[in-house]
């Protein structure tokens, strides 16, 4: 389909300079603008194709106009990249939904016969893009990584040849100022095109023979270049240059010079070109300046570890008391690989923490009695009645009994006590996983306070052995819409569960949940805040990353998971209200005439005091409680 387009004169008139730019390129008459008419018709193939978005929040439609060419032969640059702009500005799609659209695009129509050669077209295309001076960075950027794609899958040589020598004169031309184009579009030009010096000597070679417009030799130029960049501090393109034409090995100073604008990737970069000693002594001026991270990472990717044994270790110290502190002490145990020095060091950081079951573990587990013995040198082991002051414990919030269950028995016990009560509290556990990008780990266990009791599920072995049964009576607690399920964040936990056991439904619908997150405007602290808030004293979350799948749990595991089901009791108990009357929330229970719609999923609200309960009658499951 044929369409004219009528582009404005005043959008496409640049400056006298540009027009002149414009009129001196290489293989200009295949470039034909009129810039002195008053509009610029062209006759175009193009087939405007709309793609519709929608906006959650707003809930309207966003629209992308896309030009889909089926000949470019008689298409100009200057015409394709203006239709390329107002592709871009005439949809309503956020800028990067249209960029990967329109790159996507470029990269099609390039095999539709652009002429002199796909390659050599877009080097015409970025001559003309700064003409669009707004938009220039952008479209440069579009252009080049569309004909990446292209270049993978089709090519020619003869096309290629040319249009290296095409993006040789181009980078002459941006390094005397004629053509503007920032830093990262030269390095994209020289690596796209694969610029080598040869190329820039051989058409120096030729403009000195033309006009003798240039003199010297491609190195010199280049090397003026570079320097200029170091000028600008626009390091990082320097040390690429650098590293593509093997020239201009500055010294220990300009190393300095990066690190002191911390520009610490260039710096890196240099480094590694240069060799051995100037990484050791990137090394050393991150160690005085206390960039023990960036120091680890050059010791640790360059085999450096014999060399610096003190600051390698005094960096993998640091990482310790940080993973520590997240409470990933079995990574950091891990990592410790058996260094009996990291690993005393660990025994430190856990009695610090005031975590002594760890101490003993560790202790146990690499002989290192001696530690108990002597004691720290520098941290004093805490002492227990304090820490008993400072963490809540199970006596405090009136448990009695910790029920583990993993057979067919025990879980109908279980369900039977528990729907004997109006209000429990539910919590979970996985074993974390560390490994970035991953898919978190399976549920492990479920627990569920009732009364004095609390109730942990094997939801692994109970999942293999007795999934029916499982699923019937978890079925019974979770949707039943006379127990109130409290929960903190509970939105994390269903989920989680649904994701773990897909084929089981009692995770695909709740009813009569309550999140106690959503009831303070505090998040700050986690649970263990809220339990400090309300009651006085908050949880110790040193087990919090231990391993759940581990079988049989430790007492410490079971505690730690029994009071974060337990304490969501106690705290839903001293929300302000009628004290003990409260708690019968049956009673007073209020049907609110409003439905709320949420993905296509209707919500039943029932009012509980000032709280409401949302009722989750479909699979999609969505966030349990707001406040009124």
């Amino acid at each position: 389909m044929f369409s004219l387009l009528t582009v404005e004169h005043r959008t496409i008139v640049a400056s006298k300079r540009r027009k002149q730019q414009l009129w001196q390129l290489p293989h200009r008459e295949k470039i034909r603008c009129a810039p002195t008419s008053k509009n610029l018709t062209v006759a175009a193939a193009a087939s405007p194709q709309e793609a519709t978005e929608i906006d959650g929040e707003k809930d309207h439609a966003s629209t992308l106009c896309v030009h889909a060419f089926s000949d470019l032969t008689r298409v100009s640059p200057v015409v394709f990249v203006y239709l390329l702009k107002e592709s871009y500005f005439c949809g309503t799609f956020k800028a990067s939904a249209k960029f990967r659209v329109l790159q996507h695009q470029v990269s099609l129509v390039l095999h539709n016969d652009p002429k002199p050669g796909p390659a050599s077209f877009v080097i015409q295309c970025l001559y003309v893009s700064p003409l669009f001076e707004d938009c220039s960075r952008g479209f440069s950027h579009l252009i080049i990584s569309a004909l990446v794609r292209f270049l993978k899958k089709e090519t020619t040589s003869e096309d290629s040849l040319t249009a290296k020598h095409l993006a040789a004169h181009l980078f002459i031309d941006i390094v005397v100022g004629q053509v503007c184009h920032d830093e990262k579009i030269v390095v994209k030009i020289l690596e796209t095109f694969d610029v080598k010096l040869t190329d820039i000597e051989e058409v120096m070679f030729q403009l000195k023979k033309n006009d003798g417009a240039m003199c010297g030799t491609a190195q010199k130029f280049i090397e003026k270049y570079i320097f200029e960049l170091v000028e600008s501090q626009l390091y990082m393109t320097a040390v690429t240059l650098i590293e593509r034409f093997s020239t201009c090995h500055f010294g220990k100073p300009f190393l300095l010079s990066m690190v002191q604008s911390n520009q610490f990737k260039a710096a890196e970069k240099w480094a590694t070109l240069m060799g051995k000693p100037m990484l050791c002594t990137l090394v050393e001026e991150y160690n005085e300046r206390n960039l023990l991270k960036n120091a680890y990472e050059i010791i640790k990717t360059n085999n450096l570890q014999e060399d610096f044994p003190d600051i390698y270790r005094k960096c993998k110290e640091r990482q310790f008391a940080y993973t520590s502190e997240k409470g990933c002490w079995d990574v950091a145990e891990a990592k410790a690989k058996s260094d009996r020095h990291l690993i005393e060091y660990l025994v430190y950081l856990a009695m610090e923490a005031g975590y002594t079951e760890k101490v003993d573990e560790l202790c146990d587990r690499y002989s290192l009695e001696e530690i108990l013995i002597k004691g720290m040198p520098i941290i004093n082991l805490p002492d227990k009645s304090v820490q008993h002051r400072q963490y809540l414990h199970l006596d405090e919030l009136f448990i009695e009994d910790i029920i583990w269950v993993d057979e067919n028995k025990g879980l109908l016990d279980a369900t039977s006590h528990i729907e004997g009560y109006e209000v429990v509290g539910v919590d979970s556990e996985w074993k974390p996983n560390h490994v970035k990008g991953s898919s978190p780990n399976k549920v492990s266990i479920l627990q569920i306070a009732s009364g004095r009791r609390v109730y942990v599920f094997d939801l692994i072995k109970l999942n293999q052995e007795v999934p029916d049964i499982l699923d019937d009576c978890l079925t019974r607690i979770l949707q039943s819409p006379t127990i109130l399920k409290l929960g903190y964040d509970i939105l994390c936990d269903i989920k989680q569960l649904a994701h773990s056991y897909e084929k089981l439904k009692c995770f695909k619908n709740f009813e009569s949940l309550l999140d106690l997150q959503n009831l303070f405007k505090d998040p700050r602290g986690g649970l263990s805040g809220l339990a400090e808030k309300v009651l006085g004293a908050g949880l110790n979350k040193t087990r919090r990353n231990s391993d759940w799948e581990q079988r049989p749990l430790t007492q410490y595991q079971l505690e730690y998971a029994a009071l974060d089901a337990a304490v969501l009791i106690q705290i839903f108990s001293h929300l302000p209200g009628e004290g003990h009357e409260k708690l019968e929330w049956k009673s007073r229970t209020k049907k609110s005439q409003n439905k709320e719609e949420v993905d296509g999923i209707q919500i039943k609200k029932v009012a509980v005091d000032k709280h409401e309960v949302l009722y989750l009658p479909s699979q999609k499951l969505v966030a349990a409680i707001t406040a009124k």
